[in-house]
């Protein structure tokens, strides 16, 4: 059975301009400075959300040029340039909005294309200048350049840029009517999704599938087909999408300790699983899965729904 997802997976749509070439103009980003805006995240990753879209500031409040910390994240639709700061979330200028403070994975399904972007993107920027103030090579401070798209050891030039770390997800099934879904030990009952795990060196995606399989619930799976991919800045992976097929005669061994409980599931199951909500609602149904936020959700989706 061959099916592809249905959506774009949220936060893989493109609702800004990230005008890198900016990135390197450093004249450009200065001159756009006074009409720029701003996007304050916090220690914890939280924004403030407003109607759907992530509250953004005057740039000018952090002075007249962009400081050395602040991050490049593109340009909005109206051409006004965006910058990304990691900062105490401030009340918006506009009084009469009734804003409130989430992160990406509690408010991605509020967000508007726009938004999801720009936070997915400062994510993974902030986080990751967070934990490279020093150099890999030498542990020399380094500073960031190029609107905060690199990071650079002044003594010796050597520049880093930011470390994406690739992670598969796989929905294995059948061919027909079953798939797998599977608990991981630390997640509380009920909590299931498909299976993920992270890319080794010398290793290619499908070669992982099918090693992160076997490892986590014993099955060895064929036939393994790209569905797409999605960014999760939690703090910097890159989750590449499959589907796989496996045999439900096959038993289950959890041979890495990662994975407490494992099932196939038919497809009326898992549309009931669906229609009943997400990990973050009670249900009767006899499984939670993901939230709209993650690929895995839209991968079961398309399974589930598929024609």
């Amino acid at each position: 059975m061959n099916f592809s997802l249905r959506n774009v997976p949220l936060l893989s749509r493109v609702g800004a301009d990230r005008a890198d070439t900016l990135r390197t103009d450093v004249d450009a980003a200065i001159a756009g400075w006074p009409d720029a805006r701003i996007l304050r995240v916090d220690h914890r990753n939280q924004v403030l959300i407003a109607g759907g879209s992530v509250v953004l500031g005057s740039a000018t409040s952090l002075g007249d040029a962009p400081p050395e910390q602040a991050v490049f994240l593109g340009r909005l639709a109206d051409g006004r340039h965006v910058w990304a700061i990691r900062a105490a979330l401030e009340a918006p200028e506009d009084p009469s909005l009734q804003a409130e403070v989430l992160d990406l994975r509690r408010a991605g399904p509020v967000f508007d294309d726009a938004s999801a972007q720009l936070v997915s993107t400062a994510t993974a920027l902030l986080n990751w200048h967070d934990h490279s103030r020093f150099s890999p090579v030498d542990g020399a401070p380094t500073k960031p350049i190029k609107a905060g798209w690199s990071r650079i050891n002044p003594a010796t030039g050597h520049e880093e840029f930011p470390r994406i770390d690739p992670a598969v997800i796989c929905l294995v099934h059948d061919g027909h009517d079953r798939a797998v879904l599977a608990r991981q030990g630390v997640w509380p009952e009920r909590m299931f999704s498909i299976l993920a795990g992270f890319v080794e060196a010398g290793e290619s995606f499908e070669t992982c599938v099918v090693r992160e399989i076997a490892e986590e619930i014993g099955l060895t799976v064929t036939d393994v087909q790209y569905l797409g991919s999605q960014p999760w800045p939690f703090p910097r992976s890159l989750m590449v999408g499959f589907h796989a097929l496996g045999d439900p005669e096959q038993p289950f061994a959890f041979n890495d300790g990662e994975i407490a409980e494992a099932d196939w599931f038919t497809r009326a199951e898992i549309r009931d699983a669906l229609e009943n909500g997400d990990w973050s609602r009670t249900s009767p149904s006899r499984v939670l899965l993901p939230g709209s936020i993650s690929i895995a959700r839209e991968i079961i989706e398309s399974w589930a729904y598929a024609v």
